[in-house]
């Protein structure tokens, strides 16, 4: 449904993009918007989860950055704003890091509402959308309450961490957790609750003060590499969307254009580096036979594919 006020409205609901975006997320639960493919919540692939909730991978395939291992401590997935590190969804059920591996758990939870005029901490705000059919509890993040569990290392806090000992801290850090259920499907808030541990550094880190070692960035596939690369169209035939993917590590940008049989450029899009997908909306066209054409500046693949009404 839309955004309740319109696209960017300023109101006293928000809402969750892991479930309001959910069709929008590819196999490894990722999208691109505003020139970034990101993630919301825990990367591992829709496919590897116990319950599967989209059957996005059956379209275009995936691994996820990890896969969750139940008997291994999560692996060091990036890093917060406030800089604490972030990990996947297991750790040490302990703070200390004794115990055995265990689920780190969200302490929020859905709030027992059946109207939305208050937030949690009870201040009353202007009324959100009424609860049920495409407004469901738990479409906006505040439609959750944050709960104590004392005693209980395996829950974390309000901004969704904890200090713990990791295996790449073995004296100890505050640290986030990309939370699951049972189920490994994404619990609110996802990874960072909705305020910071730290001191908040709202920008991307682009210069590094300390030495570095400058690799030359200018290799690129050979002719043979890209003509062999694994690239995959499909569904084809199709009647509404056309996703391309290149499996393997992408050392490329890909330029990934669509024509028609005259040779007339219908629409263009982008592979980055450190992407695999792609994807043309083509619902609004003829019927008719295309062609693919991928290029990363210096070789050229074409695939013929067929739209069907």
């Amino acid at each position: 449904p839309p955004c309740p006020g319109g696209p960017m409205a300023q109101t006293d609901w928000t809402r969750d993009a892991i479930p309001a975006e959910k069709l929008g997320f590819d196999c490894s639960k990722a999208h691109p918007a505003m020139g970034n493919y990101h993630h919301h919540q825990n990367p591992s692939a829709f496919k590897l989860d116990i319950e599967v909730v989209s059957d996005i991978c059956n379209l275009y395939d995936a691994e996820g950055l990890y896969a969750i291992d139940v008997d291994k401590h999560s692996p060091l997935i990036g890093f917060a704003y406030d800089g604490y590190p972030i990990y996947g969804a297991y750790g040490f059920q302990n703070k200390d890091g004794s115990g055995s591996i265990a689920r780190i758990k969200s302490g929020y939870q859905l709030r027992d509402i059946t109207e939305r005029n208050t937030h949690a901490d009870g201040s009353s705000v202007d009324n959100g959308p009424d609860i049920g059919g495409d407004y469901f509890l738990g479409y906006f993040r505040e439609d959750y309450e944050w709960i104590a569990h004392e005693g209980e290392d395996d829950y974390l806090d309000v901004h969704n961490g904890r200090f713990s000992i990791t295996p790449e801290y073995p004296n100890g850090t505050y640290a986030y957790f990309a939370t699951v259920d049972d189920n490994w499907n994404s619990t609110y808030p996802y990874v960072v609750g909705p305020t910071f541990y730290g001191v908040k550094e709202n920008r991307k880190v682009d210069t590094v003060t300390e030495d570095t070692e400058v690799y030359d960035a200018t290799v690129t596939v050979s002719d043979l590499e890209f003509q062999q690369l694994e690239i995959n169209i499909y569904p084809n035939p199709t009647v509404d969307l056309i996703a391309i993917q290149i499996t393997g590590l992408i050392s490329d940008d890909y330029k990934i254009d669509l024509i028609d049989m005259n040779g007339k450029l219908v629409a263009t899009t982008r592979i980055t580096i450190g992407s695999t997908l792609a994807y043309f909306d083509v619902e609004t066209l003829y019927s008719g036979n295309y062609m693919i054409v991928i290029s990363n500046g210096s070789n050229v693949r074409s695939e013929k594919v067929v739209i069907g009404k």
